[in-house]
């Protein structure tokens, strides 16, 4: 009798239904490399890597006493920058999954594997299953996929694709992909050509497949609160003058913002420390008591500010100012909006100037900001000159970047330029940066200024041959407006001559954040 059961627990099963994992990579390579043997076999490593640390939900494994015996691997995409023509690797991103994207809608299906051993176990069935079930915990449209259809190359000669994937739906013919995703409640959507292109047996071609979610909610917008497919922009290159009192500063502010409004424009930009020109009512001629004594107007400053927001219905960065708190001095971005909420961005990386001379410390979080126009990051000038910030910004799908800036001389203003243009193109976003100009010999370090506003996109046939949007007059007291067109950064993600958002390889390097959120 002990024997009997010996024998029945050495037999028996242990099936287990989990994620992947990094570490599984030698048994999906063997299933790869069993299953595909005539196809190229496995993966390379590298693109398994990028899979599980891309999107780990995704990837689902059955394992039986500790070896993974199946396993589906899947990626989130909005649907609609692919479209029903589209070949696996465009999708795939050529199994990297760097067209991942968490907001997207639509669950594609990358790969399912069975072992050999296990098909007669309905391991598939139990992976399809669990997609569905993340379907539905995401509140995602539909899922998708592109299938084989294997036995095609026994009626080739005799059939269409049309015509034997109607057999296969009457059951008159057995394809062992396609005969199984119609019984998992797949419908075929559309023949695809040159789907994966080194599948024989298919003849190249494949299935659209698609699977509906009945329970998807959609979060239909109303009519005003639509995304935007455009912003217009207003940036002010102010002049420094000099101000009796902080009544008069706020007396031009409003100038600004009005010829702005005027023009229906979505946000006015202002440089970094417009409001320098108070430092000169310090009663001290010390340096830090200016700059410290500049930071008691900043409260006054930004209520003033936020209330022209509102009365002018336009959104307001106002550039910069200096703030104390604990006892610290640091230089603060406020962004206003016209709905009357005020959010704040630090300048995380103070110059050599500010740190030593004004005893400057720098922030510690950075975001994006949600507004009625876009999703948006500012840099504070000197911060622009560290990729790593607008990189962080742009996986958090920013698509405009600000950069309040204040530069005396003519090389630092091109730093700040350089940088700018480099991170639209390296980011696939906009960029505005917004300076001052003008002379305050009596004003320590307001002295001199040197500025151009301008406005940066990436850089491909649908964007200005220059990549420069527009830009101003140097050293002119002007404003620079400029319709941005949003959808173009959609469409250049994935359609564009070179591809930086989804061609980067996720699985060899990534720009984390480990400060304070």
């Amino acid at each position: 009798m002990s024997q009997d059961q010996t024998q029945i627990e050495e037999t028996e099963h242990h099936l287990d239904l989990r994620n992947l994992r990094l570490d599984d990579y030698s048994d999906v390579k063997d299933l790869m490399d069993k299953v595909y043997a005539n196809v190229g076999g496995a993966w390379p490593y590298s693109n398994y890597k990028a899979q599980v640390t891309t999107f780990p939900d995704g990837q689902i494994c059955i394992e039986d006493k500790g070896k993974v015996v199946a396993f589906a691997i899947s990626v989130i995409v909005d649907y609609d920058q692919f479209g029903d023509k589209h070949s696996y690797d465009e999708i795939t991103g050529d199994a990297y999954l760097t067209t991942h994207d968490p907001n997207g809608d639509v669950l594609y299906g990358v790969e399912v594997i069975v072992c050999p051993e296990y098909r007669g176990l309905r391991l598939g069935r139990r992976l399809y299953e669990a997609r569905k079930e993340l379907c539905r915990n995401l509140n995602l449209k539909s899922i998708m996929a592109g299938g084989r259809i294997p036995n095609y190359r026994n009626y080739a000669h005799e059939l269409t694709p049309y015509e034997y994937i109607e057999q296969v739906k009457l059951k008159d013919i057995y394809d062992p992909i396609l005969t199984f995703q119609l019984s998992n409640g797949f419908e075929v959507k559309q023949v695809m050509t040159a789907y994966l292109p080194e599948d024989e047996a298919s003849q190249g071609y494949a299935t659209l497949l698609q699977w509906h979610n009945i329970y998807y909610e959609p979060n239909t917008p109303s009519l005003i609160a639509s995304r935007k497919s455009s912003a217009r922009i207003g940036c002010i290159q102010w002049q420094m003058r000099y101000f009796n009192n902080v009544e008069e500063l706020l007396q031009q502010v409003e100038y600004f913002v009005d010829a702005l409004s005027d023009y229906s424009c979505d946000v006015a930009l202002f440089p970094e420390f417009f409001n320098a020109p108070l430092m000169g009512l310090c009663p001290t001629e010390s340096s830090i008591d200016a700059i410290w004594h500049l930071a008691t107007y900043t409260d006054e400053i930004l209520t003033s500010v936020s209330h022209l927001a509102v009365s002018y219905n336009i959104t307001i960065i106002a550039g910069s100012m200096p703030v104390v708190e604990d006892d610290l001095l640091y230089n603060v971005s406020y962004i206003c909006k016209r709905d009357g909420t005020i959010e704040s961005q630090y300048k995380l990386h103070p110059t050599p100037h500010e740190k030593e001379d004004w005893i400057m410390k720098g922030g510690n979080s950075l975001k994006t900001f949600d507004t009625d126009f876009g999703k948006i990051g500012v840099l504070i000038c000197y911060d622009v000159e560290f990729p790593e910030l607008a990189r962080i910004l742009a996986d958090q799908e920013m698509q405009i970047l600000f950069v309040p800036f204040w530069t005396d001389t003519k090389n630092g203003y091109l730093r700040v330029r350089r940088c700018a243009q480099a991170r639209a193109i390296e980011n696939e976003c906009y960029v505005a940066i917004a300076g001052s100009v003008g002379n305050l010999p009596k004003v320590d370090n307001v002295d001199i200024q040197y500025g151009q506003t301008a406005v940066f996109s990436p850089s491909d046939f649908a964007f200005p041959h220059d990549a420069i949007v527009s830009e101003t007059t140097p050293n002119t007291e002007m404003t620079l407006i400029v319709d941005l067109d949003l959808d173009k950064l959609t469409k250049l993600q994935n359609e564009g001559s070179v591809r930086n958002y989804l061609d980067r390889r996720r699985d060899l390097y990534r720009v984390e954040w480990m400060g304070d959120t």
